[in-house]
């Protein structure tokens, strides 16, 4: 089991690999995402707090999954035109993965053993579940899907 995020290494959506310490020393808003989601219009307000905070430290980290009702059914580059002329997305992407089960990526399996959900359950809800990372790394809050982006602008402030 990865005991820090910052040995974590993700694929970004034109499929580079990013190391997770490129991030080191922000705070990151991680988020499982899809673009048939009845949650899809979330997209606006994680730009706005990503506009809203990006020169104070925020990194807001978006990562398609279609595990959940198959409502992630696009390639990256589909998803990416999607996010960009729908919702004047500018936050990074990544590829899309998994966030459950045996496939799960690594950073899910390190974000669900640190903040686990509601009755101590690990596994992801749905789309739109939200992982707070503090400056240090460490998994400071777990929101469900129906929490609005906006309704995490004190918890950010805190830890910015």
């Amino acid at each position: 089991m990865t005991r820090s995020l910052y040995e974590i290494h993700v694929n970004d959506i034109l499929g580079n690999d990013i190391a997770m310490e490129r991030y080191r020393g922000k705070v990151l808003l991680v988020v499982n995402v899809a673009s048939r989601c009845g949650f899809t219009p979330q997209y606006e307000g994680l730009q706005a707090l990503y506009q809203r905070y990006a020169d104070r430290g925020l990194e807001v980290l978006g990562f398609p999954c279609n595990q959940f009702g198959a409502q992630e059914p696009g390639s990256e580059p589909e998803i990416q035109e999607f996010c960009s002329t729908s919702f004047g997305v500018r936050f990074p992407l990544f590829a899309k993965i998994d966030v459950n089960g045996s496939a799960a990526h690594p950073l899910y399996q390190f974000l669900k053993s640190e903040q686990t959900g509601l009755l101590g359950i690990e596994a992801i809800k749905w789309n739109f579940t939200k992982f707070l990372v503090d400056r240090e790394g460490n998994v400071v809050g777990r929101y469900a899907p129906t929490t609005t982006p906006e309704a995490l602008i004190k918890d950010i402030e805190k830890l910015l």
